[in-house]
């Protein structure tokens, strides 16, 4: 991997982890687009730890409070009360869901779900399952006024805990987007999207620096280097910091059709691609 392909594919991991269009998808397709080698299930993980750096400074206060009152819950029973520290707990169990499917099914995410035929797959189905959330989401006002209010991130339960984990799990296949199908998740369950987000940023944090820290150890093999992978991961770190304080804000006000749009018509243009051969399912695959 050049420096040149580092940069780029740095870029686009800041630009997409965060948004709902899927990160794994955009390297895997950049790389296609470019004619450049698949960078890989570890070279994802591993710049991730970057964008996941950005979630640590960027909700700093609330990860810190979360985790002290978590470790005051081990030792108070008083302390077990606490929104926080039920968090924290929340957060450990959303995580099993993605933990024991991400080793279950390591070889398939490494091989078959690469293909960019899934990835086409995945960008379409989950932009339209994203999309009806959105509207349902939007629907609270007019005819919907009767409607209960929708949920923030106190009244989060077990259930709703673990049903977020195993729509983060969903984003073990590049194409589906672990904001995206957290956050649908959550609007389906009738969360706020500001509430959905947070939750989402948050629940990713264990995942994604223990997938990348397990990742560690493939890089260096093949024609991904330490060189560029470190590069790459500094970059997304500073872009992604700058795209989740633009992305809190814009979903105070603004739907999420426009991330809807782009994936299906991503979506679409690359099955056009393929179907008329410009493309390889499997360009740049090296194994």
């Amino acid at each position: 991997m050049s420096w040149f392909e580092s940069f780029i594919l740095g870029l686009v991991q800041g630009l997409t982890e965060f948004l709902p269009i899927s990160s794994s998808a955009h390297l895997r397709l950049t790389a296609a687009f470019a004619g450049w080698e698949d960078p890989g299930a570890a070279f994802t993980a591993v710049t991730q730890i970057g964008t996941e750096a950005a979630v640590l400074i960027y909700f700093r206060r609330d990860i810190a409070r979360i985790v002290s009152a978590w470790f005051r819950s081990l030792v108070s029973k008083e302390a077990r009360g606490n929104h926080d520290a039920k968090m924290g707990w929340l957060v450990i169990i959303g995580s099993i869901p993605i933990g024991v499917l991400g080793l279950t099914f390591k070889d398939q995410i490494e091989g078959q779900f690469r293909d960019l035929r899934l990835i086409a797959t995945t960008l379409i189905v989950l932009g339209i399952v994203l999309g009806i959330a959105d509207r349902l989401a939007a629907g609270e006002s007019g005819r919907h006024r009767a409607r209960p209010p929708r949920k923030s991130l106190e009244q989060l339960t077990v259930r709703d805990g673990l049903l977020y984990g195993c729509a983060q799990a969903l984003a073990l296949v590049p194409g589906v987007s672990r904001s995206g199908a957290t956050i649908s998740g959550g609007l389906f369950m009738g969360y706020k999207r500001e509430a959905a987000a947070r939750y989402s940023f948050l629940l990713a944090i264990p995942a994604v620096l223990a997938s990348g820290l397990f990742e560690l150890t493939e890089i260096g093999e093949g024609h991904v280097s330490w060189g560029p992978t470190v590069f790459a991961t500094v970059l997304a770190f500073v872009v992604a910091y700058a795209i989740i304080a633009w992305f809190m804000k814009w979903i105070t006000t603004r739907s999420f059709m426009p991330f809807v749009a782009y994936r299906i018509i991503l979506g679409l243009v690359i099955f056009a691609l393929v179907g008329t051969g410009a493309l390889s399912p499997h360009a740049g695959e090296t194994g």
